[in-house]
């Protein structure tokens, strides 16, 4: 397999490792018996940070990979590729 790396790879692996950190200090509130409202917030964090690498790496995926496939299309034939990318965004 060929290395596959996007300008945005660096800014996902620092919103992973911050998911990292919220979900370690998630389980050692749980493991010290701390409310289940402050490990709920954590929890939140961590979800929103992976949501959001998610998000960044689609996007990116289809900013480059899918127009690279595609190539150059006249721009009365570009709606639907445009659409598809602008729709993707509510995922």
């Amino acid at each position: 397999m060929t290395e596959h790396t996007h300008a945005t790879h660096p800014e996902i692996i620092k919103r992973l490792k911050r998911a990292e950190g919220h979900l370690k200090s998630v389980i050692t509130m749980i493991e010290d018996g701390k409310p289940c409202l402050d490990i709920a917030q954590q929890l939140s964090a961590v979800e929103k940070a992976i949501v959001n690498a998610k998000r960044t790496l689609i996007q990116d995926h289809l900013d480059h990979c899918l127009e690279e496939t595609v190539g150059a299309l006249p721009r009365d034939k570009r709606q639907s590729i445009d659409e598809f990318k602008t729709i993707t965004k509510y995922l």
